[in-house]
C-alpha cells in the first residue's frame, strides 16, 4: 500500500523531494492536505531531512487552489479542523505548518499555483520560478470572497500594501519574472536550468554544519499576527456565506473550473460569470 495517495518520497543526502500528484490539476482537497500534514510530521524529528524540496508531477499544475466542489461538503475539513492551533482554520494552519518546519522548504514551482496553492507557495521558505511555464495568482475575489489561507499576512510580508492588494483585489495571474519583481517568489529561472539550480541549492543547505538552519529559521522570522490571521478568517468566512460566492464558485464549476481546459484561464472564466450575472 501506498504510504501516501497524492504525494510520492524521494530521499538523497539530507534533502527530501516531494512530488505532488493528485490529477487532474492537482487541487488542494482533504486527501492532499491530509497527505501534506502527515508527511511533515513524519520528518518534524528527523535529523537527516533537512530540505524539503515540492514540485509537481504535473508541469502544467504546482496546486491549482482549493478543492471549488467543497462548497457541497462543508464539514469536509471538520477533522482537521480539530487538530489545528486555536485561532486558524484549516487551510491558515497549513501554511504556519509549513512555516515551522524546522527543515528548509523549497517550492519549485514549474505551472501554476492559484488560490490556496499561492498561498502554499507564500508560506514556504523559498521559491523558484520556471521562467515561461510558472503562474501565481489569488483569485479569490473572482469568487466573491478574498483569500483565507494566509496570503494577506504571508504577501504583505512580501510585497508592498499596494502591490499585495493589486494581487488579491486584481486576480491577475502573475508571470515568473513578475512574482520575482514583487518578491512572490526569490527568483525566475529558465525552466531548463530549474531543476539543476534547485537541486544544487538543497543539497548545498543540506550539506551545512548542524545547527546552521535552526538558528538561521529562528532569527529570521516573520510570521503574520494572530490577530492578523483572525481578521482574515472572519473577512474570508463573512464574505463565502454570502449568496455571490455560492453563485460564482458553482457556475465556475459548471463552466470548466478544476478540468484541464478550464484552469487553463480560470480568471477569463470567472470574470465572465461576474459580468453575466444571469
Amino acid at each position: 500500500m501506498k504510504a501516501y495517495s497524492t504525494l510520492r518520497i524521494e530521499r538523497e543526502d539530507g534533502v527530501a523531494t516531494v512530488t505532488i500528484d493528485n490529477p487532474p490539476v492537482n487541487v488542494l482537497d482533504v486527501a492532499l492536505m491530509n497527505d501534506i500534514r502527515r508527511f511533515l510530521a513524519s520528518v518534524h524529528d528527523d535529523p537527516l531531512t533537512r530540505v524539503i524540496v515540492f514540485q509537481s508531477a504535473d508541469p502544467g499544475y504546482f496546486i491549482a487552489h482549493v478543492d471549488m466542489t467543497l462548497i457541497d461538503e462543508p464539514h469536509a475539513f471538520d477533522t482537521i479542523a480539530q487538530d489545528v492551533p486555536d485561532g486558524l482554520n484549516p487551510f491558515q494552519a497549513l501554511g504556519e505548518l509549513i512555516r515551522a518546519q524546522p527543515q528548509v522548504t523549497i517550492v519549485k514551482l514549474e505551472g501554476m499555483a492559484r488560490g490556496g496553492g499561492a498561498e502554499f507557495v507564500a508560506a514556504a521558505d523559498m521559491a523558484f520560478a520556471a521562467i515561461g511555464r510558472a503562474g501565481l495568482g489569488q483569485c479569490e475575489a473572482l469568487m466573491g470572497i478574498i483569500p483565507g489561507g494566509g496570503a494577506t499576512q504571508y504577501l504583505s510580508q512580501r510585497m508592498t500594501r499596494g502591490r499585495t492588494l493589486e494581487v488579491i483585489l486584481g486576480a491577475d495571474l502573475a508571470d515568473a519574472h513578475t512574482a520575482e519583481r514583487y518578491g512572490w517568489v526569490n527568483r525566475a529561472i529558465h525552466a531548463d536550468e530549474l531543476d539543476t539550480f534547485v537541486r544544487r541549492l538543497a543539497r548545498n543547505i543540506a550539506a551545512l554544519p548542524d545547527g546552521v538552519i535552526a538558528a538561521a529559521k529562528t532569527a529570521v522570522r516573520g510570521a503574520g499576527t494572530s490577530d492578523g490571521f483572525r481578521v482574515e478568517h472572519e473577512a474570508w468566512a463573512g464574505l463565502f456565506a454570502k449568496p455571490a460566492a455560492e453563485r460564482l464558485i458553482r457556475g465556475g464549476l459548471q463552466s470548466g473550473a478544476q478540468t484541464r481546459d478550464g484552469e487553463q484561464d480560470l480568471e477569463k472564466l470567472l470574470r465572465s460569470l461576474i459580468a453575466h450575472p444571469g
